[in-house]
């Protein structure tokens, strides 16, 4: 399933992730670290780390079309569970 969002939307939710979040999500779904923040705008492909987004200029700091959204569907999960234990 694909999903369009802005790269503004993306970086905010990156932004408003737990400390330490990052490096759950890679070990969960078994992904590089480098690979979910190339996911969240990175821009890191020294070791070649696929994230399956395509971004396209445009307003709110382009559009980027996810292919696979397994990253952004762990990374709300862990902002609804910091939510309500706020």
């Amino acid at each position: 399933m694909t999903k369009t969002i802005t790269f503004n939307e993306l970086r905010a939710i990156k932004d408003s992730l737990p400390d330490g979040t990052i490096h759950c999500i890679a070990d969960e779904l078994g992904v590089s670290v480098e690979t979910v923040r190339n996911y969240f705008g990175g821009q890191n492909f020294k070791d070649w780390h696929s994230c399956g987004l395509h971004i396209e200029p445009g307003p709110g700091g382009g559009i980027v079309v996810l292919s696979d959204t397994a990253i952004l569907e762990r990374a709300m999960q862990f902002l609804d569970c910091a939510e309500k234990a706020s």
